[in-house]
């Protein structure tokens, strides 16, 4: 009878059905997968804080995106705010420029400027940006005692590909990094000799991510 035939058909049928949903995740992953953008902080950043009566401050961040997607994603822009351990006053940073912070390079405006940053699949890319504090901010020195400072990290992103509703509906934007650096010493003789800076360092000396 034909019904005799039916559970001996159905295991071939599960290990075909399988296969063939193993094929398409694997495609999946190496072609189709949308951008997934995740950014590393280094276990030392640098700070320099050169002119007196003025909001300006920067911070000198090694940053590092990785791409674990098959798709490329655009790193379009980078804010920064850090705030004092247990202060609800952060102060907003803006990515300005490239390279590692110098009083005679910034006087003379030879930094490279912060351009869109792309990565194809599956790559990284690291660039040491330079996070200059916004004009508007009402906050002078941000960094005005040695300690521990609350700093997020926020990335501005654009994704390849389509804006239909399944794009938007699977697309990853990377999360806020949040991490807390620590201010050994604050000595404003630093900024005008030497490197121009001073180093902070995570508690532990490990990477944020």
């Amino acid at each position: 009878m034909p019904f005799l035939d039916l559970p001996f058909a159905i295991p071939g049928d599960l290990t075909a059905w399988a296969a063939l949903g193993t094929s398409f995740f694997s495609v999946w992953q190496t072609a189709f997968k949308r951008a997934d953008l995740k950014v590393f902080v280094p276990p030392t950043i640098r700070y320099a804080s050169p002119y007196q009566n003025s909001n300006f401050e920067v911070f000198e961040i090694p940053v590092t995106v990785l791409n674990q997607g098959a798709r490329t994603g655009t790193v379009l822009a980078m804010e920064l705010s850090v705030a004092a351990a247990g202060s609800a006053h952060a102060k907003r940073f803006y990515a300005a420029g490239l390279d590692q912070w110098n009083l005679e390079m910034s006087r003379g405006g030879a930094f490279r400027p912060f351009t869109p940053l792309a990565l194809a699949g599956r790559t990284s890319r690291g660039r040491t940006v330079l996070f200059y504090a916004r004009d508007d901010e009402k906050i002078m020195q941000v960094l005005s005692n040695i300690g521990e400072y609350q700093f997020t990290l926020r990335v501005e992103t654009a994704l390849a590909g389509d804006n239909g509703i399944l794009a938007r509906l699977f697309e990853r934007r990377p999360q806020p990094l949040e991490f807390k650096m620590t201010l050994p010493v604050l000595d404003h003789r630093a900024f005008t000799s030497g490197s121009g800076t001073l180093r902070l360092h995570h508690k532990d000396y490990r990477t944020s991510s």
